[in-house]
């Protein structure tokens, strides 16, 4: 069985309820109004259940309480995931964009997701999908661009002749009132 945690002496119970009564986080004053139970000679047990959780939970607060304070106690925000891409990576990635593929190293005439994937994993053997890289690059400010499609047998004459022609300037009828038929 573990050895008895002790709670930090520097505060009281009712300096723990003032806090939790200015406090606007609920959670923040649940915890500190549990630990107060302590502060009055409860035990954790009534702790627990003034809290409305279990032992541990206790024991954990008040080893975050006595490491941090009642500040120790806040409800924090989750690191979140290791971005997939350093800055170096992202710099290369940048670089690769903008330069351009090498059709005869890189094997593609224009870039597409499915290709900077691959060359991410030839290149620096990271891992990547085309949704996380589109999400990536739309970060770094580029935009998905589609070229406009062109017939491969297209003529551009054909093109000249089939556009309309307009005179410079439609005549104009002459002023003047209009006649009523009799």
């Amino acid at each position: 069985m573990g050895t008895a945690l002790t709670i930090r002496g520097d505060y009281t119970a009712d300096d723990l309820r003032r806090l939790a009564r200015q406090s606007r986080d609920a959670d923040w004053s649940r915890r500190l109004l549990a630990l107060s139970v302590i502060y009055e000679g409860g035990s954790r047990s009534q702790a627990a259940s003034m809290g409305g959780v279990g032992l541990q939970i206790v024991r954990d607060w008040v080893e975050r309480f006595n490491l941090h304070g009642p500040d120790g106690l806040k409800t924090g925000k989750a690191k979140g995931r290791e971005p997939l891409l350093n800055d170096q990576q992202r710099k290369a990635l940048v670089e690769a964009v903008e330069n351009g593929p090498v059709p005869y190293l890189d094997g593609v005439v224009r870039w597409r997701l499915v290709d900077l994937a691959q060359w991410l994993w030839q290149e620096h053997r990271i891992s990547i999908s085309r949704q996380t890289l589109g999400r990536e690059l739309n970060a770094l400010g580029y935009r998905k661009l589609t070229a406009r499609p062109k017939h491969h047998a297209q003529d551009p004459n054909a093109i000249e002749e089939f556009k309309k022609t307009f005179p410079p300037q439609w005549e104009k009828s002459p002023p003047g009132p209009l006649k009523a038929s009799e």
